[in-house]
């Protein structure tokens, strides 16, 4: 594939604090999308009465979201080195409003699911392109600060989704949670086509429909056998999920295949970059931790504690208020001290809040509930930007789009695995103890062992923190993987790409780089 390099922007000195207005318009995009994606979570007994729909099905709306993201996102690396800056917003705001409007005037629960799935096609989109374009038009100097910003809206939106939709669910129909985004939406599209400048230059190049095709069914068959389980099931979604499995492993070797020929749909050689694969590693263990918390505590607050959505909304939302405001003072202790600083203890404090939650019990004071979510959201918010810029920020220009899906696709692939994870811990527990310790107080005792296995998993957080740099090692074109890749010069063969990989775990083990 023929890579789209483009020029980095450089700020002026009157300039370098100034966010570009690129960002500043996806980032509010990328607000407004990302905020659809859990704003249907108390909608589910209003779609159960409006439709005659079981519990089951109505979780569909959340599913089929998660499972478009999944199955889209590894194409969008390809996508985005094609297509201008502009054309790929428009695509993505035309496509989810138009899933919008489908939504909100759905007949019946099937067009429902089809409007959800176009929201979530347009949002696959979004992300990817906000992270581009932030690595392509941002001086590396003021990465931090402007990922930051990114990082507020990626982390607000889900966190405020519950707690709008409960209000709004307040006043009306569930129709209503469609209806509001609608106009904004809208503005949000008008605006950004208005202003936004292309900054990149598209690439023609061919696509591989093969690992399309294998992708789509690879990562949404691992999602969805993931979510399934998730849901008490066991046999058929371990099923789903190892024929996920199977396709996504078939799907690496043909993208090391086509890397011979320069085609490939999703380049696999940002894993030869060691901190941008340690960067990886931990954010998908601390989102897992992140997502595992935000299934976890609404149970306990509402199913052992009797609180309303509303109120479990209004209790969990400081923390993810904070967690985004925090963000662009995060980026600006990155930009002057480097991620160390940051990542280290975001880790320790990831750990020591799970950990916390697991003492929870019939009479924790819901202030100390409180205290705890907001240290686990603030110690994300310390790892999360400066893990975000290391990684991509190690990457040559021509794996941007590439480096961006990866982040995205496994994001989703980390979401499912932390709700299966969490929810099957809290089951298998309270199963075990249910008969001597009665309904309630077996369900606490899954909760407590289901916040200790994630509080264990944290661990691998803080390893890979100490490992990381506090700056990118450079992102300057190598000669082993050149910008451009002729077609009729093939690169290194399968043989070679592996030693190369093994040749960096083994610099990375002895430098702890």
């Amino acid at each position: 594939m023929t890579a789209a390099v483009t020029t980095s922007h450089r700020p002026l000195d009157g300039e370098k604090r100034r966010t570009p207005a690129v960002i500043t318009l996806l980032v509010l995009a990328t607000f407004v999308v990302i905020l659809n994606e859990t704003i249907m979570l108390n909608a589910i007994p209003n779609l159960m009465n409006s439709f005659g729909v079981t519990e089951h099905a109505a979780q569909w709306v959340s599913t089929a979201f998660m499972l478009t993201m999944a199955s889209v996102i590894p194409v969008t690396g390809w996508f985005l080195q094609r297509v201008t800056t502009r054309t790929a917003y428009a695509t993505a705001m035309g496509v989810f409003i138009a899933g919008t409007v489908i939504s909100a005037i759905a007949p019946v629960f099937g067009i429902l699911l089809a409007g959800r799935v176009i929201q979530a096609a347009g949002t696959a989109v979004m992300m990817p392109l906000l992270m581009t374009t932030l690595m392509t038009v941002v001086d590396e100097s003021d990465r931090g600060r402007v990922m930051g910003n990114v990082t507020m809206a990626i982390s607000v939106a889900p966190a405020l989704g519950p707690t709008l939709s409960g209000l709004i669910l307040g006043f009306g129909s569930w129709r209503l949670l469609f209806l509001l985004v609608l106009p904004i939406a809208v503005v949000v599209a008008w605006s950004g086509l208005q202003r936004l400048e292309n900054v990149n230059e598209p690439a023609e190049s061919s696509v591989d429909w093969a690992s399309v095709v294998i992708a789509a069914l690879g990562f949404g068959s691992l999602v969805y056998g993931l979510s399934r389980f998730a849901e008490g099931e066991v046999g058929l979604p371990l099923v789903i999920a190892a024929v996920g499995a199977v396709l996504i492993l078939g799907f690496v070797l043909r993208q090391l295949r086509l890397q011979r020929v320069g085609s490939p749909l999703l380049d696999l050689r940002a894993f030869l970059h060691s901190t941008f694969t340690k960067s990886l590693v931990l954010m998908a263990i601390a989102f897992l931790a992140m997502m595992g918390s935000m299934i976890l505590l609404p149970l306990y607050l509402q199913t052992v504690r009797g609180l309303s959505p509303l109120y479990t909304g209004l209790l969990v939302m400081p923390g993810g208020l904070a967690m985004g405001l925090l963000g662009p003072t995060v980026g600006r202790i990155f930009d002057t001290y480097g991620g160390r600083v940051l990542v280290i203890p975001g880790a320790i404090g990831i750990v020591a809040a799970l950990a916390g939650l697991s003492q929870i019990s019939l009479t924790t004071p819901y202030w100390l509930v409180l205290v705890l979510h907001l240290v686990l959201m603030v110690s994300l918010a310390a790892a999360f930007t400066p893990v975000f810029t290391l990684g991509l920020g190690s990457l040559p220009s021509h794996l941007y789009s590439h480096g961006s899906s990866i982040l995205g696709t496994l994001q989703q692939v980390a979401a499912a695995f932390g709700t299966a994870l969490a929810v099957t811990v809290m089951s298998v527990r309270s199963d075990q103890v249910v008969d001597e310790v009665g309904a309630v107080a077996a369900q606490v005792s899954g909760l407590q062992a289901a916040f200790l296995v994630s509080a264990g998993l944290a661990l691998i957080v803080v390893a890979m923190a100490i490992m990381l740099p506090a700056r990118a090692e450079g992102h300057e074109e190598s000669a082993e993987e050149p910008a451009e890749a002729p077609a009729d010069e093939p690169a290194a063969d399968l043989d070679v790409e592996l030693a190369e990989l093994c040749e960096h775990g083994r610099e990375a083990a002895v430098c702890g780089c």
